[in-house]
């Protein structure tokens, strides 16, 4: 466990000021979860999520999901959830020559998302490869009274000014992803740690949105009790709408599996 916390602090030590310097944003992502094995094919699971953004000081988004899972045969799983999201949404403000057209205050909303994938492996020694392939579609309600559409006037001397504004929605509107996962780990003989490393790409209607880089290990205190540490390097698209940007990401994770 002492191995555990040094090496958190090493990471946190060495990536908080590379992404002042970058201009890249940094956030903790914190992950509780529970397995239920059901029988030999059979597996349900619930989680829970928290994450922060803008340098940790803000809290970005809370979910909780609810998950089965399908066991072909040794090296092939299907699976299929629903969580929960409830997202702190950034502002976001348009302009119109000089003045402000629209402006959306940060809020808090809902959002409801569906997945089923299908997950491939093969292991070579202590090694371990696998491919998650992943399709998810995400639904967020209409938001109402949420942003303001500035009216404009001129005065005497044909200069612009706004003159009052009226509230409009945050329209509703629902979002297919297909997620693309590659994996290795690596299985350490009489050792409770075993790192990975996986690649996760992102793609949408208009080509590839998203990307996650990420390494990491998991610590087995026990058979029931998995504990994780896991660095992200996320990079994102001018296409992206979820209001993400290229970010450095540490996860906490907890899992307990009965």
């Amino acid at each position: 466990m002492k191995r555990f916390i040094c090496i958190l602090g090493t990471i946190l030590g060495t990536l908080l000021p590379v992404s002042a310097q970058s201009g890249d944003d940094f956030g903790m992502w914190y992950e509780l979860g529970a397995e239920k094995k059901i029988s030999k094919k059979w597996s349900v699971g619930i989680d829970g999520e928290f994450r922060t953004r803008n340098n940790t000081r803000t809290a970005d988004r809370w979910s909780a999901g609810l998950s089965a899972e399908y066991k072909f045969f040794k090296g092939l799983k299907a699976a299929a959830g629903y969580t929960f999201l409830y997202d702190n949404n950034p502002e976001e403000l348009t302009w119109k020559k000089s003045l402000p057209n629209k402006w959306t205050p940060s809020y808090w909303g809902v959002r409801h998302r569906l997945f089923v994938q299908l997950a491939g492996s093969v292991s070579a020694g202590h090694f371990s490869f696998s491919l998650r392939e992943r399709w998810q579609y995400t639904y967020r309600p209409e938001a109402q009274d949420k942003k303001y559409n500035f009216k404009w006037a001129e005065d005497a001397d044909d200069n612009d000014y706004i003159s009052g504004y009226a509230m409009e929605p945050v329209k509703g509107k629902g979002k297919n992803v297909l997620r693309s996962r590659l994996q290795v780990s690596y299985d350490i003989p009489n050792s409770k740690f075993e790192p990975f490393a996986n690649a996760e790409m992102f793609n949408d209607n208009d080509g590839i949105s998203k990307m996650r880089y990420q390494i990491g290990t998991d610590y087995k205190i026990k058979k029931k009790h998995v504990l994780s540490l896991t660095y992200r390097y996320q990079t994102v698209n001018s296409n992206d709408d979820e209001g993400e940007g290229n970010a450095h990401l540490i996860g906490l994770g907890y899992m307990y599996k009965f």
